[in-house]
């Protein structure tokens, strides 16, 4: 796939708290963050971005890390070049301050800037609320955005934060437990319901995570997870990212149904006429 210009995209700077990042933004209607996996805003988030906007969205994508647009594997590079363009990106958000990469039960000082973002975004946009979708590095951020009672939609996809070293982080998400019991507690009221996908033998989106996510959240996590041998065998690493990388979409395959689900979550959550306020 070669690089995205992102042309039906607008670019504009985002500041809150001396936080400053641009964001990408295209589409009309009620807002959805998009948060891209890394190494960035590769062509195929952008696409997964675009068919949330033709939901009649507005797709609000945060330009956190990386290079929008760039094809981590371009022509004759192939799935080496894609691992050494996802380190090098790692490791530069490994050492900013805005992002907790090993520590258990903590939520990113980055999340502070988001959920201001979806603030100025559901002002901006109007409707019921706002959506959210993490990827991998970012999946657990619609998690602790949803600690504001905007966020109507949050997605968790193949969360990998905090990076599974021991059984403590295996079981663990990146979210302050002040924070999640603010989400329990939304969830236990009946205004939320949080959706997660990964593959099955995704070692870095462990089990484990999404049993700690039923335990706490109860029938308010619909846990979606799917056969290593659903992913496309052309993806650039072994089977994880669901919505991008390792999408087969065509109608019937198992990949396309959870992409389905993930667009019905925000098609029932943020159109719908009776949409949960």
């Amino acid at each position: 796939m070669a690089d995205d210009a992102l042309t039906d995209f607008t670019r504009e700077q985002f500041t809150h708290e001396g936080r400053s990042h641009p964001v990408l933004r295209s589409g009309n209607g009620p807002a959805v963050i998009v948060m891209a996996e890394l190494p960035g805003i590769t062509p195929k988030v952008a696409a997964f971005a675009r068919r949330v906007r033709d939901l009649g969205c507005t797709v609000v994508l945060p330009d956190l890390f990386g290079v929008a647009g760039r094809d981590p594997a371009p022509q004759g590079r192939g799935r080496a070049g894609a691992a050494v363009a996802g380190l090098r990106v790692f490791a530069q958000v490994c050492v900013s301050r805005e992002f907790t990469v090993f520590a258990a039960g903590r939520t990113s000082p980055v999340v502070t800037w988001l959920r201001a973002l979806a603030v100025r975004e559901h002002e901006r946009c109007g409707g019921p609320g706002v959506g959210a979708v993490g990827m991998c590095f970012t999946g657990g951020y619609a998690l602790a955005m949803a600690t504001d009672d905007r966020l109507l939609a949050p997605v968790l996809a193949q969360p990998s934060l905090p990076i599974a070293v021991t059984a403590r982080h295996r079981r663990s998400i990146d979210i302050s437990p002040g924070d999640l019991r603010t989400v329990q507690q939304r969830c236990a009221d009946g205004g939320l319901t949080v959706l997660g996908v990964r593959f099955r033998g995704d070692r870095l989106s462990p089990p484990e995570r999404f049993a700690l996510l039923r335990e706490k959240l109860g029938e308010a996590f619909v846990g979606v997870e799917l056969d290593d041998s659903a992913a496309n065998p052309d993806g650039l690493m072994p089977p994880h990212s669901v919505l991008t990388e390792h999408l087969v979409d065509e109608p019937g395959q198992p990949t396309r149904d959870a992409l389905d689900q993930v667009l019905a979550h925000f098609r029932t959550r943020l159109l719908a006429g009776d949409a949960v306020r």
